[in-house]
């Protein structure tokens, strides 16, 4: 499973938050995610600040902080 999957599964199960919200949250153009995201091409940087805009931490999978589940 790519990391873009499991950013979109962390998006839905943090309330279908969109990927233009996430965008917002992570204050980059909405463009600009976009393309990492067609590219599947994140920082390990980048992947902490989408884990902490989004409750959870990164450690090369994200863990959910309330159930302990890991995508």
């Amino acid at each position: 499973m790519g990391m873009v999957e499991k950013i979109r599964i962390l998006l839905v199960k943090r309330g279908n938050i969109s990927e233009a919200e996430l965008a917002r949250r992570l204050g980059m153009s909405t463009t600009n995610l976009y393309n990492r995201m067609k590219r599947d091409n994140f920082t390990d940087k980048d992947l902490q600040k989408i884990a902490n805009v989004l409750g959870c931490t990164f450690e090369g999978t994200f863990k959910l902080t309330d159930t302990g589940e890991e995508i």
